[in-house]
């Protein structure tokens, strides 16, 4: 344990990421000016704050750190704004030069459902994990784990990367705990193996809309709206949405078992199923109601380089850079944006010579207030963080280890879309 009170370090922003290379591709990114390097203390609050850092071993290689900051509860009303915290940090460390286990992402039982960030660390059998990806949430849909951004599992794409610019992405090799940061692109299409015909895909694992001036038609054919075109797998959910539009179903060549008019069906081992709803049934029940296809499906860096899907690769998605090259690169929030705000937070990183780190800082609450995306990313750049992003936090924000919580939630744990979990054992597909 140690206990320190240095002063305050100071650091700049930077204006993006830098780029940087898993396997052979890279992520894609552009470097900015470089941050002033931190102390050995968290550079938040006042500068006379008292620290205290409890470190232990999980595991060969495997560490996890409690920092507090602070002595004293905040008041109630000065949460957002009080410069004496408290600020409660959890740091998982995982050096993979040492480490016998692996990390990866897991969801649970299906996709589209969520699970304590504690049940999914236990049902994989992991040592340790932390909540992921940003998720759909509201907890009235039927499908509330479906993420919203990048979903890889396995070396399987189950969730495309959004276009809104400010997903990041965090991916990881489970063969060799690597683990780059950077912003991901996705396209998908299916060609008609006879007629050459091809229909571009907008979604993968994502419920389509039908579009509101053609809700109350049941046959989607009529409709001269666009809608959505979207692939789904059996790890969705135990059936494929219901509704108006119409279904293909497909084997694992690409050729069509079934054809339907309607949305809904139970897909078994290895069969994949296109719907479509609007006036893009129509172009669907053209080019893939019959026969066999083609599915082309490509993830890119911001180079244009592909990405190729290989087992053991894992990935999830976050809003934000926090750090690139030791630098920060926080974006200025819009004033208001309670998303810029002190909340509790979920941070994922690599440093400069492999470490894996996964962290947790508790907030909205007396004991830990918190932390606004600018001192998130200065708190990821104390830790020793080069490539550093911001997952999904508030209420998801939970981090477990050898089978309970040791962060602090906002209120009672909250069931989330997927985590990221180290299993203290060598990575073997399937597992």
């Amino acid at each position: 344990m140690t206990v320190s009170t240095p002063g305050l370090s100071g650091f700049r922003r930077a204006g993006a990421l830098t780029a940087a290379a898993l396997a052979a591709v890279a992520l894609g990114v552009v470097p900015g000016a470089r941050a002033e390097a931190a102390g050995g203390t968290l550079p938040i609050g006042d500068a006379d704050l008292t620290e205290v850092r409890t470190s232990s071993t999980l595991a060969a290689g495997v560490t996890l750190t409690r920092i507090v900051r602070g002595t004293e509860s905040a008041p109630a009303d000065q949460i957002n704004t009080t410069t004496r915290g408290p600020w409660v940090v959890n740091v998982l460390t995982i050096d993979p030069r040492r480490a016998r286990g692996h990390l990866k992402a897991t969801y649970g039982p299906n996709l589209s459902q969520v699970e304590k960030t504690t049940e999914l660390v236990r049902s994989a059998g992991a040592l340790a994990g932390v909540n992921a990806s940003f998720f759909t949430f509201t907890a009235s849909q039927q499908y509330p784990g479906d993420p919203v951004g990048l979903g890889i599992f396995g070396g399987k794409l189950l969730s495309e990367p959004t276009t809104d610019p400010a997903e990041v992405n965090f991916v990881v090799d489970a063969n060799t705990n690597r683990a780059l940061t950077g912003k991901l692109s996705w396209s998908g299409s299916v060609r008609n193996r006879l007629t050459d015909a091809t229909l571009p895909l907008e979604f993968i694992n994502h419920p389509p809309v039908v579009p509101a001036g053609c809700a109350a038609l049941a046959d989607q054919t009529q409709c001269t709206e666009p809608g959505d075109v979207v692939q789904f797998t059996p790890e969705f959910a135990s059936a494929t949405p219901a509704g108006a539009g119409a279904e293909v179903v497909l084997n694992r060549l690409g050729c069509v078992v079934r054809t339907a008019t309607t949305r809904g069906t139970a897909l078994a081992a290895g069969q994949t199923s296109l719907q479509a709803t609007g006036r893009d049934v129509v172009a669907l029940l053209d080019v893939a109601g019959r026969g066999c296809v083609d599915r082309d499906s490509t993830l890119t860096d911001q180079q244009g380089r592909k990405l190729p899907l290989r087992p053991g690769l894992f990935g999830v998605n976050g809003r934000y850079p926090l750090t690139a090259d030791g630098q920060i690169v926080v974006p200025d929030g819009a004033p208001g944006d309670s998303f810029f705000a002190r909340n509790p937070r979920t941070i994922a990183g690599t440093t400069r010579d492999g470490k894996i780190v996964l962290a947790t800082i508790d907030g909205r609450q007396t004991t830990s207030v918190g932390t606004t995306l600018d001192e998130t990313a200065a708190v990821a750049q104390a830790l020793g963080l080069s490539d550093a992003i911001n997952l999904d936090g508030g209420g998801s924000t939970a981090m477990a280890a050898e089978g309970a919580l040791v962060s602090h939630p906002s209120g009672a744990e909250r069931a989330v879309g997927d985590a990221l979990v180290y299993v203290d054992g060598r990575y073997r597909s399937g597992n």
